[in-house]
């Protein structure tokens, strides 16, 4: 296998397939990455976008190729000196003429989890033409996973990324089989709750496999980007404009227990019937976790139980009932949370993330110091991400609007202001509502400069989501327009525009030093980083469908060959990312070795990789005279070590 030193996940879909990935190979390998990311690449529905409503597992994508140019994108990786991952959906296939396996009645039966009961199927989700998959059955499985397992014993791929495992009815038996199978690689796309297990969060099951997809990272690092002192202010402003003072945790399970009680109908109608047990929406909603396993006879999830109050919920149930329930947790937790709530409680948008949980403000130097020791110690090829094709927002957006946690004052006033300025603009109807016209305000200073309808999009979304005033199943037009409308107003407003400006600038270069330093750890603490699509450059997206756009390449290229083209940030970011690859290349035992905190204070994060590189991230302005001693070096600071103010790195 290459050397895992960096991935570079590529979002395939109409306008970029097998040709159009081999064409970029040259100037990936350039970069400094060592593996290829790909997503879901097998035979999807007719029109796929993204490749996860897969209807024959068993062939490659005829639309992004065909598996003359998948193999020909394999061969140039190669040649390049690159490996290749792939994304694979073990959990649900679309529910599609096109598919064999759900068209015949007796492959259906086999193939997928159907309520003899009721004759519905388990959904993935509450998406109702993605049907559950039964991978505990092995026929099943070696049928769905018999072009999967060609590839990665044939060279082809190096390793597997596993998409929502939480799903199957088995997931550490599923993990098993893969191994037992010889795929040495696999990362499962496991969210885990930052605030479970303190000083740590919770941790991966000792699972066959090299780690998460990375959200853990994502959040961890977000956190110990915001300034802890902009708690106070902002919690207090965020009362003052909305009048919400509960805290998120009960935000959360209130979204949780409606959508056990509305979407997930269904599904606890199934419950009900193998078992009657009441007030299972409430159970269903009370977890900490997405899921526990096996029963929940582990001291991890004995542990989950007890915290939520339920040490004896599986006591005398039913094996099947225990294996429903405990499928049906995951996305009770994803639609209420990261569907809902995250939508409803907008205090501090950048900690409303994929994992994450915007109760909790902040994270000290201590504890991020802490998860990458352990990461170390037991997963040391666990991904790191900033961005991928599922958040809510891209990692320099996300830094700008965290780094409104060190100017807490001077947004609240700002804020004050354009909620006087621009209340002509909205219409009779009111619209928006407090909370929506503070997460409007938040985007706006995050993805500064933004198209109108880019935007308008992006509020659509953001409404339906929260499922307060419009939802996706019943949907409030004349209130969206409302809300459209007002956004289109304000980004023409002079008078707002005059104030705007030259703040967002300020939150920009903010931002920038945030996301320089977040670019840096992401790069070097222990685990493998993942660059999403185009995030070698400055991004700044918004959820998908935004993070799908296309990407200017030529000009990655331009940047890249010569130096030229783009803003200086651009440049210095991509710059970055070339400069550390290259030392991860040329010192790879460095990164492979041992992690060494040091003290530099609250404002400084600062470490050794196996006793040869000294990494230097600035957190906060107050860091940038903290200096930091090593036997090996003389004291130095940020600012000795380049000429960047955010960041250092000097290798020994």
């Amino acid at each position: 296998m290459t050397e895992l030193r960096c991935t570079y996940r590529l979002q395939l879909g109409p306008g970029l397939g097998f040709a159009q990935a081999r064409a970029l190979v040259p100037y990936l390998a350039e970069l400094g990455v060592s593996h290829l990311y790909l997503p879901p690449s097998f035979q999807a529905r007719k029109g796929s976008t993204h490749g996860y409503d897969v209807v024959d597992p068993t062939s490659i994508s005829e639309e992004l190729g065909g598996e003359a140019e998948f193999r020909a994108l394999v061969a140039a990786a190669r040649d390049a000196g690159l490996g290749i991952v792939l994304d694979i959906v073990p959990n649900h296939m679309a529910t599609d003429d096109a598919n064999r396996y759900w068209t015949d009645p007796e492959l259906r039966a086999r193939f997928f989890d159907i309520d003899g009961a009721s004759g519905r199927h388990r959904r993935f989700f509450d998406i109702d033409d993605l049907a559950g998959v039964r991978q505990e059955d092995p026929e099943v499985f070696a049928e769905t996973h018999r072009l999967a397992l060609s590839l990665v014993r044939d060279g082809l791929v190096d390793g597997l990324r596993i998409d929502h495992p939480d799903g199957l009815a088995d997931p550490a038996g599923y993990l098993r089989r893969l191994a037992d199978a010889g795929v040495e690689h696999v990362w499962v796309e496991k969210i885990l709750s930052p605030e479970l297990d303190p000083p740590v969060g919770e941790q991966l099951r000792d699972w066959p496999v090299d780690g998460t997809v990375g959200y853990e990272f994502l959040n961890d690092v977000c956190a110990l980007l915001v300034d802890p002192g902009g708690e106070e202010p902002l919690t207090e402003l965020y009362a003052e404009l909305t009048g919400e003072t509960r805290p998120f945790s009960e935000i959360a399970f209130e979204a949780k227990l409606e959508q056990a009680r509305t979407t997930f109908r269904p599904e606890v109608e199934r419950l009900n019937r193998i078992c009657p047990v009441d007030g299972v929406e409430r159970l269903l909603a009370s977890l900490p976790v997405y899921r526990t396993y096996d029963g929940g006879r582990s001291p991890e999830d004995r542990a989950v139980l007890e915290q939520a109050g339920l040490p004896d919920l599986y006591d005398g149930k039913p094996a099947e009932w225990v294996t429903r329930f405990q499928q049906t947790t995951p996305p009770v937790m994803a639609k209420g949370v990261e569907d809902t709530a995250f939508y409803r409680y907008c205090r501090l948008l950048a900690l409303n993330d994929v994992g994450g949980d915007p109760g909790r403000f902040g994270i000290p130097v201590e504890r991020f110091h802490a998860a990458n020791r352990v990461r170390a110690e037991r997963f040391p090829r666990n991904l790191l991400v900033t961005q991928t094709h599922d958040t809510k927002r891209s990692g320099d957006v996300r830094a700008r609007i965290g780094a409104l946690a060190g100017m807490a004052s001077e947004w609240a006033e700002h804020v004050r202001r354009w909620v006087g300025i621009n209340a002509p603009l909205k219409g009779e109807a009111g619209a928006p509502d407090a909370v929506e016209e503070y997460l409007l305000y938040q985007t706006l200073v995050g993805a500064w400069p933004i198209s109108a309808e880019r935007l308008e999009a992006y509020l659509e979304k953001a409404l339906r989501e929260a499922k307060r005033n419009t939802t996706w199943v019943d949907q409030d037009t004349a209130w969206e327009g409302a809300v459209k409308a007002f956004a289109r107003r304000v980004v023409a407003h002079e008078p707002f525009l005059e104030d705007f400006r030259p703040f967002a600038e300020r939150v920009a270069e903010a931002g920038h030093r945030s996301a320089m330093a977040q670019t840096l750890l992401k790069l070097t603490v222990p685990g493998v980083p993942d660059i999403y699509q185009g995030d070698e450059l400055v991004s700044l997206s918004l959820v998908d469908p935004d993070n799908r756009r296309p990407v200017d390449w030529e000009l990655r290229r331009t940047i890249l060959d010569c130096g030229a083209g783009g803003s200086d940030r651009d440049r210095e970011k991509l710059a970055l990312i070339r400069r550390v690859l290259a030392l991860r290349a040329e010192r790879p035992g460095a990164f492979a070795g041992a992690y060494e905190p040091l003290d530099a204070g609250p404002d400084v994060c600062a470490f050794v990789r196996g006793g040869q590189v000294l990494v230097v991230a600035v957190l906060r302005e107050a860091g940038l005279d903290e200096r930091v001693a090593v036997p090996w070096a003389r004291p130095v600071r940020a600012g000795d070590i380049t000429d960047e103010r955010s960041y250092g790195l000097l290798a020994r």
